[in-house]
């Protein structure tokens, strides 16, 4: 799976990896090079962040689920026990 980037993205990424090498590497790069060097991120780097996202968010849901039952669980044959403290 390609991870894709919005134009705005896209643009504002390019744009921080030219600033990150002129302020902290002392070189100027172009819109090409930042572009390029974008794009092998997303194709090598990116799916390692992906997926590890994907399985923080699976870990995260299933302790909800395994709370579920807790959180909306009603006791069952309840109407002769609460009848029967009425009387």
């Amino acid at each position: 799976m390609s991870i894709k980037l919005s134009k705005e993205d896209r643009a504002q990424a390019i744009a921080s990896i030219e600033r990150y090498f002129l302020e902290h590497l002392d070189q100027k790069i172009g819109n090409i090079t930042a572009s390029g060097l974008l794009g092998f991120m997303l194709d090598e780097i990116g799916p390692c962040i992906y997926n590890r996202a994907v399985l923080d968010v699976k870990e995260q849901m299933l302790l909800r689920v395994e709370d579920l039952e807790f959180e909306v669980k009603e006791d069952e044959f309840q109407f002769w026990p609460k009848y029967s403290k009425r009387q």
